[in-house]
């Protein structure tokens, strides 16, 4: 399925993930190599921090990283990959967080590695593992394909204990990039290996002293006493900077995106890992997410969007979308975006079916529909396949049915529009119903407020009645559209632009200050209780 001229396309596709894997692809060209020489796969790594539940942050990192490991495997002919969730689950627990139950085992527990901290839901053998098991099940629901690595395991198991070795033989040079960057009182105390108390299992913030590093032996004082303690084996953890940099080393990390929040911990951790010996993983530094008013959103302040709140009123492919566009450009995430994501989807992916090769792999869908796929198709299943009704036109048909909106009634009125108007032949469109129903419900509904016309606006509407009054009942949109459009023409009705027209039209007859093409709109609606809006809204003049 991988054919030359997909390859040949892909290496001069501008599309951003293309873009991204050409990093690798000058690294790799031919797909990466082991110590013998044979095929080995090239890493992708997402990180993640149990102390709380996975989030929309997870979602787009893991999509992302996604996107860029197929676009990877096209630009190669198939080489290799794999993806690495990675749990950073040895940190120590520094505050409860708000949202889990029996929050006094987790007061009497902070500072402990959160795997050696009691499930407060009592589900799970730690609330590591309860947020980590959260995390797998949150990444299956949207069919990621991937490998869970816990923190814990490479250090309580061994696999770290070389790389930590490493870090011990290089422990100077990397407090020489570390401590320029840190605060006068936080040099005092800054260590990059944190031992774990032998008395309370804390992970302790404290100086370290290396006295083998080929045994792993390092001294420090924990409550008052001087301990020298190995650090192999889960005895100890490092600082998020160092770990990260050891992390990229001794499982051999290839790629890694991150948020521009992190910006300083890529180049610090890029450091470090050269020193080690290893390789900074090429990536992509994505911007970060706004709220409605333009401000970074902030989970103490609770100013973001939920994946649940996002499924509730829009779809994953939506969501997929929304993420896909421009990561590398800050854009506001709160409920009023989802409408137009959800049509701009599906305007895209009806285009998917005919456009030339090198269109389709610009096209957002095209990446979306091929994220997950054993293997990657030049034209993806589903491509070509459109909505019948864009979902901004279901909003303003559920909010002109106000109380009698229901997902029957909605149906009810489609048969206008489409053939076929059955549920079980239209699955999309009918999820999409139930999202218009809940975004009404919650967001259109409380506001809606029709105001009664003035002015040209009596007449025009008069005329409008009038002239859907002499049309068929079947007329096309097409039609209605045009007998919509020329009578906002008409120079006696005082329109001074077109807009205007339309304008009065949503604000008298929909009660919002934007809408749908009204010719669409009377189509979907009916003739009949189109003219029923116009007699109420002429009814207040």
């Amino acid at each position: 399925m991988l054919t030359d001229d997909l390859i040949a396309a892909a290496r001069v596709s501008k599309a951003w993930p293309f873009q991204e894997a050409m990093k690798l692809v000058k690294r790799y060209p031919d797909g990466k190599r082991g110590p013998d020489g044979a095929l080995v796969p090239v890493l992708f790594e997402t990180g993640y921090g149990p102390s709380g539940l996975p989030h929309i942050g997870t979602f787009q990192e893991v999509l992302r990283t996604t996107l860029v490991r197929r676009a990877y495997e096209v630009l190669t002919g198939g080489a290799p990959t794999r993806l690495v969730a990675f749990s950073d689950d040895m940190d120590g627990l520094r505050k409860v967080p708000d949202n889990v139950p029996n929050k006094d085992v987790l007061t009497a527990n902070l500072g402990k590695p959160l795997t050696r901290i009691p499930d407060p839901f009592g589900t799970h053998a730690s609330f590591a593992h309860h947020n980590n098991a959260r995390l797998c099940a949150f990444l299956d629901q949207f069919g990621f394909d991937y490998e869970f690595v816990s923190a814990s395991d490479c250090y309580n198991g061994g696999q770290f204990d070389e790389a930590l070795r490493q870090v011990l033989r290089h422990y100077d040079a990397i407090m020489d990039i570390m401590l320029p960057t840190l605060r006068e009182e936080r040099r005092r105390t800054y260590s990059p290996v944190l031992p774990f108390s032998p008395t309370s299992g804390v992970v302790l913030q404290v100086p370290v002293e290396v006295i083998d590093a080929e045994a792993g032996i390092v001294r420090f004082v924990d409550e008052g006493q001087t301990i020298e303690q190995c650090i192999f084996g889960g005895q100890a953890k490092l600082q998020w900077k160092v770990d990260w940099a050891m992390r990229w080393y001794a499982l051999g990390v290839d790629y890694e995106m991150c948020g521009k929040d992190l910006t300083d911990s890529v180049t610090q951790s890029g450091k470090i890992v050269r020193e080690l010996g290893g390789r900074k993983p090429e990536g992509l530094i994505y911007e970060l997410f706004l709220d409605a008013k333009g401000e970074k959103i902030s989970k103490s302040k609770g100013n973001g969007l939920s994946i649940e709140e996002w499924l509730t009123y829009g779809s994953e492919e939506s969501l997929g979308f929304y993420i896909f566009r421009e990561p590398k450009s800050a854009k506001q995430l709160h409920v009023g975006v989802i409408p137009k994501a959800i049509d701009e989807y599906w305007q895209f992916r009806a285009s998917l079916g005919e456009q030339p090769l090198d269109k389709k792999l610009g096209n957002p869908v095209w990446h979306l529909l091929s994220a997950n796929a054993a293997t990657l198709a030049e034209n993806p299943a589903g491509a070509g396949e459109s909505l019948p009704v864009p979902f901004s036109l279901l909003l303003n048909l559920v909010g002109v049915l106000g109380a009698g909106a229901t997902r029957e009634a909605v149906w009810s009125y489609l048969g206008n529009y489409i053939a076929n108007a059955d549920p079980a032949a239209h699955p999309a469109l009918d999820d999409l119903v139930g999202k218009a129903l809940a975004y009404n419900r919650d967001f259109i509904a409380p506001t809606l407020v029709k105001r009664a016309p003035t002015g040209g606006e009596v007449a025009a509407l008069h005329a409008l009645d009038a002239a859907l009054a002499a049309a068929p009942a079947d007329m096309r949109a097409e039609d209605l559209q045009t007998i919509v459009y020329e009578i906002g023409k008409r120079e006696e009705f005082g329109f001074e632009s077109l807009r205007d027209w339309f304008r009065a039209l949503y604000e008298t007859l929909l009660g919002s200050e934007q809408g749908p093409r009204m010719g669409s709109f009377i189509a979907l609606y009916g003739i009949g209780p189109s003219r029923a809006l116009i007699a109420e809204a002429l009814a207040k003049a």
